[in-house]
């Protein structure tokens, strides 16, 4: 069986990368491959300021060391809705947003009021 060296491009599968490669590089060699890449341009300041950050529920309820289902139970949120905004699907709303800003800061003030 003949052994094949992933030291040569060619024969890196598609659709795979060879990350020898990509540690031996400098960060300006890394840019430079980046920037050339007509579908991977950076945003500019314009693009980034339109950009509307993302409510990380999945990491409020890891911090919380709560299930999905625990979470929306002793918040009263509905489990479907938790389940759409950890995944992206949906954003939650201004209300839900500010909701979410309340467990972050004082879980158990909401826990109180919500029982």
């Amino acid at each position: 069986m003949k052994r094949i060296s992933i030291d040569d491009p060619k024969n890196i599968p598609p659709g795979r990368t060879n990350w020898a490669r990509v540690d031996a590089m400098t960060d300006e060699e890394v840019l430079a491959n980046a920037l050339s890449d007509p579908d991977a341009q950076p945003m500019t300041e314009e693009e980034l300021a339109r950009m509307k950050p993302r409510t990380d529920t999945k990491a409020l309820r890891a911090r919380l060391g709560m299930t999905q289902e625990e979470f929306a139970a002793n918040f009263g949120l509905s489990l479907s809705a938790l389940r759409d905004w950890e995944q992206f699907r949906v954003r939650p709303d201004q209300a839900a947003r500010t909701l979410l800003r309340v467990i972050a800061a004082d879980p158990d003030a909401v826990r109180k009021v919500v029982a």
